[in-house]
């Protein structure tokens, strides 16, 4: 009777310290929680620390998150005195202040030797990392939440999934729910808990083209090269290959090598040698001797200036490496290697594959066929890109031409002094900006600013230097050649060797994003309106106004112009100033992405000279279509060297040399004095 008193006694005293351990206390103040239920968190264990951590979120303490963090991280210490839990710093005295876990405040200090760290064990520090993330996505504050969302996405794990299903169903904010969902199924994606869930998530993103989603894709479709006798079944087969022949292309996809791949020397996925590799040492294959086996063998046999019967001096090749190590394996005294013959026979009698990490089948056919569909539209976005790329710089081009090829149309003026108007354009916005601060203002009073300069400028060199030397093209070349170095150098003596700032309006920041592939900078976009008001401005000009007239008129027939009243000098001298001030603008439009220095024309001179000889000179259609042209020629060639920009102008050069041959008054050839030179 005793026995069973006792007996019961006891089940009792353990059932309360079960019930203890496993239910934790609930009081008001979240340090009399944690201190209600230190026992369970100085020997915490992933069969124990459930209940707390559920206590800790339902009780929506705003300490929760910075306790369940340092107790991560291993910062929660206990005082040995009383048990109480604090956080600790070290103080200047050699000792610790105690942080009291609620407040925050230092409420006493102690040595170290008082003091005990709170270890959790791996098990227990995932539960807390997992019970921290789903604290933060229950945050009222929008901006912890969307932290501990980035967070996710960027070191995703497979509790997670749990907590950002139930963060989903109470998220308030639209644009939070959204980027909610995606990275939810993103996990799902990896972690679904079966493979429905898994494939649909897969689904969900066959329109995206979002870097993330790809990243996310990838893995699931990562391989592992085997070798069989014969190809085994029940595997997650990604391809067979044949070595030497099989060549993986850049999508995962793999096709046989052509005699195309062959000239282009396109690498195959695996070589015979590689195969071989895989192979030698097992069923008794013989290892392959590498080049540094091979010389280390010669070097030990080497007797009396002879390895394997022949003379050193006569080893001073491969071949002769190869016949001394092949006399030596016949005489027993090095491992022979196999031949060619070997290697073939034992590769050829051996499968080679590669199987998916992934084991689901379904799973990786359906990211196979995801991956596939985001694959081909991130291509026709790539060319969209690039075509916007071509644009913009065929904008700029022509920002840069359009004036050369008034000047260099009318009165056929070879001007390599154009380049340094470009530059004194944007070395006037940035005088403005010095005395207007308002970015926006300044660019606006700039621009009219910029082209008074150099339309000044333009004018006083025709009227000093170029009138003086019509119809003597090289007398001209080499006079606006030796302009252009004295203006550079003003330049450098002005405002030095240093690079000016020329600051874009804050509007005109970042760029216009259409998705992950296709963006385009503001300023790129203002670039190309400036230079489609240009070109429609340039041709009212000179086609609804007395000028243009005239000035058509002297490119038709000069003589036949002056016999009608037109002075063919005075619209030299306006043509001149009008193309020279264009090119001012054009240099404040540059400056506001390009480095202002006293180079910067000559970086566009070649440039604009090409645009205005494949388009046609003098004719603004022309020289639209030259410029797009070398834009869309320029980007095509640097998307196949996209490190090798030079080689891309080279090639562009070599492009115009063999057009000219072909087309030499260019796209759009004028009649008149233009079509006689």
């Amino acid at each position: 009777m005793l026995r069973i008193l006792l007996t019961s006694l006891l089940l009792t005293w353990l059932g309360a310290s079960a019930a203890l351990a496993q239910t934790p206390a609930s009081p008001s103040g979240f340090r009399e929680l944690l201190q209600e239920n230190f026992k369970l968190i100085q020997r915490s264990s992933v069969k124990t620390v459930g209940p707390l951590l559920s206590a800790i979120r339902d009780g929506k303490f705003e300490q929760g998150a910075e306790f369940l963090s340092k107790w991560e991280e291993k910062d929660v210490w206990y005082r040995k005195q009383d048990n109480r839990l604090f956080y600790v710093k070290p103080n200047a005295a050699k000792a610790y202040d105690l942080v009291d876990i609620e407040t925050g405040e230092v409420t006493a200090t102690a040595k170290k030797g008082d003091l005990r760290q709170i270890k959790p064990n791996s098990g227990v520090r995932a539960m807390l990392s997992a019970a921290l993330v789903e604290f933060r996505l229950a945050s009222s504050d929008p901006n912890i939440r969307r932290e501990s969302l980035e967070s996710i996405s960027r070191n995703a794990k497979p509790e997670h999934l749990k907590a950002l299903r139930e963060a989903i169903a109470v998220e308030t904010d639209a644009d939070l729910k959204t980027r909610f969902g995606m990275i939810e199924r993103l996990l799902a994606m990896q972690y679904g808990e079966n493979t429905e869930v898994r494939v649909s998530a897969i689904q969900s993103f066959k329109e995206s083209l979002g870097l993330e989603v790809r990243a996310s894709l990838n893995p699931l479709l990562s391989t592992s090269i085997q070798h069989a006798d014969k190809l085994p079944s029940g595997i997650n087969l990604a391809r067979v290959i044949v070595p030497g022949q099989t060549v993986l292309l850049d999508d995962g996809t793999t096709r046989k090598q052509t005699l195309i791949d062959r000239l282009f020397d396109r690498n195959v996925e695996m070589t015979v040698d590689e195969a071989y590799e895989r192979l030698a040492g097992k069923n008794g294959l013989k290892e392959v001797v590498s080049r540094e086996q091979r010389d280390a063998a010669l070097v030990d046999n080497l007797d009396q200036g002879r390895v394997g019967g022949f003379n050193l001096a006569d080893l001073d090749n491969e071949n002769a490496r190869n016949r001394a190590y092949r006399a030596l394996a016949d005489a027993g005294k090095v491992p022979s290697s196999p031949d060619g013959e070997e290697i073939a026979d034992a590769v050829s009698n051996h499968v080679f594959y590669a199987t998916y990490d992934e084991s689901d089948k379904s799973v990786t056919d359906a990211a196979r066929d995801t991956l596939g569909r985001i694959n081909m539209a991130v291509r026709w976005n790539t060319y969209l890109d690039l075509f916007l790329d071509a644009i913009s710089l065929a904008s700029i081009y022509f920002l840069a031409a359009i004036g050369l090829a008034i000047t260099f149309g009318v009165m056929r003026v070879i001007n390599m002094a154009h380049g340094e108007f470009i530059m004194m354009g944007a070395y006037t916005g940035y005088v403005v900006q010095q005395f207007i601060t308002n970015y926006t203002l300044s660019i606006l009073v700039a621009i009219p600013m910029a082209f008074a300069v150099t339309f000044a400028a333009g004018v006083a060199l025709e009227r000093l230097v170029i009138r003086y030397l019509y119809n003597r093209p090289l007398e001209t070349l080499l006079a606006t050649f030796g302009i252009s170095i004295a203006l550079q150098q003003l330049a450098k003596n002005i405002f030095g060797t240093q690079a000016r700032p020329l600051t874009a309006p804050d509007w005109l920041d970042g760029a216009l994003v259409i998705n992950d592939v296709v963006s385009i900078s503001w300023i790129r976009i203002a670039i190309f309106a400036l230079g489609t008001i240009f070109f429609a401005g340039l041709w009212w000009t000179l086609n609804k106004t007395r000028l243009g007239l005239e000035t058509r008129a002297v490119v038709q027939n000069p003589r036949m112009a002056a016999s009608m009243g037109i002075n063919p000098d005075r619209i030299n001298m306006l043509t001149f100033g009008l193309g020279s001030g264009i090119a001012g603008i054009a240099g404040v439009a540059i400056g506001l992405y390009a480095k202002v220095t006293s180079e910067l024309g000559s970086d566009y001179i070649v440039q604009s000279f090409m645009t205005v000889v494949i388009g046609g000179v003098g004719n603004i259609w022309g020289t639209l279509a030259g410029a797009g042209l070398i834009g869309i020629l320029q980007k095509l060639i640097e998307n196949f060297n996209p490190s090798n920009t030079l080689a891309a102008q080279t090639y562009m050069i070599i492009f115009i040399i063999i057009f000219i041959q072909f087309r030499p008054r260019g796209l759009i050839a004028l009649k008149g004095r233009a079509a006689e030179a």
